[in-house]
């Protein structure tokens, strides 16, 4: 939709309702504001970038992008990973960082209520303090921000036991794309008064409204967890294991697995000592009153699977290395190649084996590194393509392989991403994964929302 304004009225009209320091418009400096860390997404130049503190500045913001019908890009810490806050040409990118207070935890309640642009791992520290738990830990936490969490429905290493960011979302402050301010949701334990607008809001990627507060529900905190390694022969190997501990009931607070390219980037990187020699490792984890005996029954079944090594850590710092390691997975595998593309193929738990055994075969078809890590007890694997952008033919392989694993994802009756959002870098595939009369509901929605389409255009469809 070309803007209905003549060139500097859009700059004239935002300065009128912001502070001088929250406008950008040098375009050497909006232009670090363009894309995410996704690869092959395109972006544009911005008009200009804001960084509102208030929600009447992010009012103002609204209601002057509908009047001249401007597109608005919000953006958190744009470590997105499907380009999702990527810009649009001639847009106003509205970043959201600067909105970062945490206005109230309640230990009654068991809630807190933030602005979007709080870091994760602030906050979990903060609710720390007070003998709370926020669980969802994306593996950017010291970066990432809640209102990025709530767009993309982030993760993390916990969920297998603690559930993702929706789970978590109790109520949301949104402006409108018109500038209204729309308040959803509850801060009660229970609540199912008219549709759940909240839920979907939460996965939106900004193309419904501009999150501005939210209310998120918390844990009290749980004992130290204790982390056991398990060294497989083969991926299928770990992956039988996987299947057993959730068939046997166990609730592991997580289980993670690295492929062997994985585990080879990690030690390479950081020096961990990690066993080279494995095929997969698995890492399961229990913050129960005993975790040691849960640890125990759990090296069991791996060791039934075929683990040739098992090793339960005897404290809460040998568990925290471990942790590291995993934590590290996508940053080591980054520096195998120049660029990388990160997918995030969800599949169930019992066809985990072969989404990994296929993902292998089509890195060899390819002839490519992809090194996987995966959210075992989620199903959610992470394939990481690693290629040479400034080689065309390796580019061209790069994307085509990362094709087929969406693909192979959706035969197994998965899904074309588990937390990281679709973007620019998935919306043919949601299409497919959706169907037909899927889409049409789901741009319905969007449509009521948001009837001009101003917000984060070209996203999902």
């Amino acid at each position: 939709m070309p803007p209905a304004h003549a060139p500097g009225v859009l700059l004239d009209r935002l300065r009128a309702g912001l502070p001088a320091d929250a406008l950008i418009t040098d375009p050497d400096v909006t232009a670090s504001y363009a894309h995410d860390m996704a690869s092959f997404c395109a972006a544009g130049a911005p008009a200009a970038v804001v960084l509102p503190r208030t929600v009447e500045q992010v009012q103002h913001v609204m209601r002057t992008a509908t009047e001249l019908r401007v597109p608005v890009v919000p953006q958190g810490a744009r470590t997105g990973l499907s380009g999702g806050a990527n810009a649009t040409e001639g847009c106003v990118v509205l970043s959201l960082v600067r909105m970062d207070r945490i206005l109230e935890i309640s230990p009654v309640d068991r809630v807190a209520v933030v602005e979007p642009g709080v870091v994760n791992a602030v906050l979990s520290r903060k609710v720390m303090e007070h003998g709370l738990y926020y669980p969802p830990d994306p593996s950017s936490w010291e970066q990432c921000t809640i209102g990025g969490n709530i767009g993309t429905a982030s993760g993390g290493l916990c969920c297998v036991k603690y559930g993702v960011t929706a789970e978590y979302v109790l109520g949301l402050d949104v402006v409108l794309a018109d500038g209204r301010l729309l308040e959803t949701g509850r801060r009660t334990a229970k609540g199912v008064a008219g549709y759940d607008l909240t839920r979907l809001f939460v996965g939106s990627e900004g193309s419904l409204g501009i999150v501005v507060k939210a209310v998120l529900a918390l844990r009290p905190a749980p004992p130290e967890q204790l982390v056991l390694a398990a060294e497989f022969p083969s991926a299928a190997a770990a992956c039988e294991a996987v299947c057993a501990i959730m068939e046997r009931g166990h609730t592991p607070s997580l289980l993670e697995l690295m492929d062997r390219t994985t585990v080879r980037a990690v030690n390479r990187m950081a020096h961990m000592g990690l066993p080279e020699s494995t095929e997969a490792l698995l890492l399961a984890a229990f913050d129960t009153p005993d975790p040691a005996a849960d640890l125990a029954a759990v090296g069991e079944l791996c060791t039934a699977a075929g683990a040739v090594e098992v090793v339960p850590a005897e404290s809460a710092a040998e568990s925290e290395l471990l942790l590291q390691a995993r934590r590290l997975s996508l940053t080591a595998l980054e520096t195998l190649k120049p660029a990388t593309m990160i997918d995030d193929v969800c599949v169930p738990r019992s066809r985990l084996a072969a989404m990994l055994d296929g993902t292998a075969a089509i890195a060899a078809k390819y002839d490519l590194t992809i090194g996987v890590c995966a959210h075992a007890g989620d199903g959610n694997t992470h394939p990481v393509v690693c290629f040479d952008a400034a080689d065309e033919d390796e580019s061209r392989r790069a994307r085509e392989s990362f094709d087929e694993i969406m693909a192979l994802g959706l035969e197994l009756g998965g899904t074309i991403t588990g937390e990281h959002g679709v973007g620019v870098l998935k919306k043919e595939w949601l299409a497919r994964e959706l169907g037909p009369v899927g889409v049409e509901m789901q741009r319905a929605v969007k449509q009521a929302f948001d009837p001009l389409g101003l917000l984060n255009p070209g996203k999902l469809f």
